[in-house]
């Protein structure tokens, strides 16, 4: 049933409220009702799936126009959120430091600082669109899901994750070389996007910042520039880089050999049985650590994890990081940390419908992915919230149902008070009809 737009939630209208200096008054509307629309939807959240969730929104070309022509700008919407999610965490990020120093033991000597730590994560992710033919932006992308390559859109994505909260970055959309020349635009790679996201990103202030990729984005230009904004910087490995091994019978004393070789040389005493952290139930994995070379990057800490020593050698995963002076548990709390972007784009296409859209321009193909993870942004916010009510774990989703019951309590209440004062049931019915 469509909710009439008088139902809206008070904190849902007060984070709107927020960005609503990046509107015109008829922009904002639209803003809130896509907002609005995509909590409640149920459905493929297509133009006219959304357009059928609010009773008096505007219509589906109205909502066509909002993403494709209207003069808003999505840079300045994602910029907007990202400053209030740094003004929300200085408090607790002061208070963390707070509670670190007060914990940590007393000794002789200047205490070393404390250190909060946020995480930087990149990744990307296939839109399949199965029967596109003439959407802006379309190619032919490989999807993990599919395992092949498909139709679609690719979509590169910063997850900042700090204290147990999360803000999205700007959504980028990747194009291959031929299509850039078929529509005529410049082309960036998915190594030039990342480095455009690390270079241009504002961490919470009193924050160590620690970037998380996977093997993809493990080139040493991504790594130039983490060094170079101060950051930490932890990368996938696929099997066959090569590690810098001290050799005495060598004559330059030391050789190359790929990660593969180095991890088939390995016996079950070099490996550590260690904790991966997991938010539902930790498990137990060997990790062998070796501080070394990687060719084509910097100085590091190789991290080769097992789920088991019987598991075959090409199972083994592989991790690069330039945290030198962290221990093996350590990097391993850096490693798993990135799973929180895979959770972000499970949560964006099954909770809000990031990959429903049926738009042509890839401009308004990435307004709506804007306006998704604006949408997640305010489910984190309540996820945190009803964390902290209900004394234990609240998913995205879980705030997603809370939202939901929320507004379909706002509707009865305004149902009851139509009654009172004199609406007959047909009025109702003509008005919340679909």
């Amino acid at each position: 049933m469509p909710i009439p737009s008088i139902c809206l939630d008070t904190r849902l209208g007060q984070f709107a409220a927020a960005f609503g200096a990046g509107f015109s008054k008829p922009q904002f509307k639209y803003f809130v009702i896509v907002l609005l629309a995509l909590m409640l939807c149920q459905e493929p959240r297509t133009l006219s799936g959304l357009g059928r969730q609010v009773s008096d929104g505007p219509s589906l070309s109205g909502t066509s126009r909002f993403l494709s022509r209207a003069p808003w700008s999505a840079e300045t919407l994602a910029a907007d959120w990202q400053t209030r999610f740094r003004g929300q965490m200085v408090l607790p990020v002061e208070a963390e430091h707070r509670r670190r120093r007060t914990a940590r033991p007393k000794g002789r000597g200047r205490p070393k600082a404390t250190v909060v730590t946020g995480y930087l994560i990149g990744d990307d992710s296939t839109m399949h669109k199965r029967k596109a033919k003439k959407m802006g932006g379309l190619g032919v992308h490989h999807s993990t899901t599919e395992g092949k390559r498909v139709p679609g859109h690719s979509l590169v994505m910063g997850l900042y994750v700090l204290l147990g909260r999360r803000c999205p970055l700007q959504p980028m959309m990747y194009r291959q070389k031929r299509v850039c020349q078929t529509e005529g635009v410049p082309f960036r790679s998915k190594v030039a996007i990342m480095e455009e996201m690390i270079r241009t990103f504002e961490p919470v202030p009193g924050t160590l910042t620690h970037v998380l990729l996977d093997a993809w984005y493990s080139a040493k230009s991504i790594w130039r520039v983490a060094r170079e904004q101060g950051f930490l910087i932890t990368t996938g490995l696929r099997n066959n880089r090569s590690l810098r091994i001290e050799d005495p019978e060598h004559p330059q004393g030391w050789r190359w050999q790929t990660l593969i070789d180095y991890t088939t040389g390995l016996t079950a005493a070099d490996y550590q049985r260690v904790t991966w952290p997991n938010q539902t139930e930790p498990r137990q994995v060997y990790a062998h650590l070796i501080s070394t070379r990687v060719r084509k990057l910097y100085r590091c800490q190789v991290v080769i994890v097992r789920d088991s020593l019987d598991t075959p050698l090409s199972q083994a995963r592989f991790w690069a990081s330039s945290d030198l002076d962290a221990d093996l548990e350590t990097l391993i709390h850096h490693i798993a940390a990135r799973w929180d972007i895979e959770v972000l784009f499970s949560d964006t296409k099954g909770l809000l419908g990031l990959d429903h859209y049926q738009l042509m321009s890839a401009k308004a193909i990435q307004r709506f992915w804007t306006l998704v993870m604006a949408a997640y942004l305010f489910l984190d916010e309540e996820r945190e919230r009803l964390c902290r009510e209900r004394q234990h774990y609240v998913t995205i989703g879980d705030a997603r149902r809370e939202i939901q019951r929320l507004h379909y309590h706002h509707l009865i209440d305004w149902i009851y008070v139509q009654f009172h004062t004199g609406a007959s049931p047909s009025d109702l019915y003509e008005r919340l009809a679909v």
